[in-house]
């Protein structure tokens, strides 16, 4: 059995957690013309590390060729921002943020959240890798600086006055390829008394909801908050606080400080999590070479409702040209043989295709003038915001579908 250096300890890493053969970058949406070429695909899996418990993927893409122009903008989700918005609200008010405080957010796209800092005079700045997303939340009055965060950013931030009461990082933490580099960033960037919140899609979810579709380039990391502790104990930051989120369908949000810091009281959130991951058996072998065996299935129901509607003479649809959605339709092999196209709200996919099954991607009214009879909804973690956005659908007789972690027709 071939093996690789843990990402984080260096310890060999041997033992599969999942394997989804190979497929294109999840969010490297084609246009008409790169159709017609052939198309770059990567072996996508992932290994769990025996000695710290981080489940990690195995093959490397640069990140340049996947952050530095991006298609995903967090504002075209109603329901992400609210999260958003409700988050800066508590953290205002528990850690006493004002206009002396310092707020950094790593990874923090289009604004969608530091705009509610800015708004209520506490200062705010954004590091965003892509410059294009950058461009975006500058154009809504949020400082951002296009460039990567680690150590050598943290330290660059500190020499110029900007050491933080505040850093978020939101789904980020998987996406970094040296996470060593990353959380020592973390540590550097912090007041003594400063405060870490990251949130990341909880490794004990997809576990339990068989959210393989998760899985992608992007995400170096699958997390657990076993192996977060670890991580960030090795950096001088201890973690005091856990929530559980229903955001990707089952998140973390972790608070962590200088383990010099006394500022911060341990919270009920990270005893219950750390004995919920113990139940589950993530110190064990065994739970993690298990998973590969619960994938199947979900391809098999997939297929199976999608050769039925064709037998029917049905239509099918998708919503949502989310990252999740090209993982599940390369993994099963769907094509414009079986689904049609797929909307999405964001004028920045429109007009492409996704990569792997080539589905036109086209706007959200294209559900009302083509009036498919099932429309199966890809990020299955918004649906019930999809269901009321998109509630046309069944005035005239369409179904809502998804096929994770097993094929539903939504009543």
């Amino acid at each position: 059995m071939s093996t690789r250096p843990c990402r984080f300890c260096g310890a060999p890493v041997e033992q599969p957690f999942v394997d989804l053969g190979e497929t294109p970058l999840a969010n490297a949406y084609l246009t008409e013309a790169q159709i017609a070429q052939p198309e770059p695909a990567y072996p996508l899996r992932a290994f769990v590390c025996s000695q710290c418990w981080l489940v990690q993927a195995d093959s490397f893409v640069p990140p340049e060729d996947i952050f530095s122009h991006y298609a995903y903008f967090s504002s075209y989700s109603d329901s992400w921002v609210e999260h958003a918005r409700r988050f800066t609200e508590m953290t205002r008010q528990r850690f006493g943020l004002d206009e002396t405080s310092q707020v950094i957010e790593v990874a923090s796209n289009d604004g969608y959240l530091l705009k509610h800092f800015v708004a209520a005079g506490v200062p705010a700045l954004g590091i965003e890798p892509a410059e294009n997303v950058a461009e975006a939340a500058r154009q809504i009055g949020v400082p951002t600086e296009a460039r990567f965060f680690g150590e050598e950013t943290a330290q660059d931030l500190v020499s110029r006055g900007l050491a933080a009461d505040l850093v978020i990082g939101n789904n980020v933490l998987a996406h970094v390829p040296d996470i060593n580099d990353f959380v020592g960033g973390l540590a550097a960037v912090l007041k003594p008394d400063g405060v870490v919140s990251v949130e990341f899609p909880h490794l004990l979810r997809l576990i339990e909801g068989v959210q393989f579709d998760t899985v992608y380039h992007e995400h170096f990391y699958y997390l657990s908050l076993l192996a977060v502790e670890t991580v960030f104990a090795a950096h001088g930051l201890k973690v005091f606080e856990v929530e559980e989120l229903p955001t990707h369908g089952g998140s973390l949000r972790v608070l962590a400080c200088p383990t010099t810091s006394q500022a911060h009281e341990t919270g009920p959130g990270l005893a219950k999590v750390r004995g919920d991951e113990k139940a589950a058996g993530f110190d064990r072998i065994e739970t993690y070479a298990a998973f590969q065996s619960r994938v199947a299935p979900v391809r098999e129901g997939l297929l199976a409702f999608l050769d039925e509607a064709a037998r029917d003479g049905k239509t099918v649809a998708a919503y949502g040209a989310a990252a999740k959605g090209n993982t599940l339709l390369n993994f099963c092999g769907v094509g414009t043989d079986r689904i049609a196209y797929v909307v999405d709200r964001n004028p920045a996919k429109q007009g492409h295709f996704l990569p792997g099954s080539y589905l036109p991607i086209l706007p959200p009214e294209t559900l009302a003038e083509t009036r498919p009879d099932y429309v199966l909804i890809l990020p299955w973690n918004i649906r019930e915001e999809v269901m009321a956005t998109m509630g046309e659908v069944r005035e005239w007789g369409g179904q809502f579908v998804v096929a994770v972690p097993e094929l539903t027709v939504l009543a």
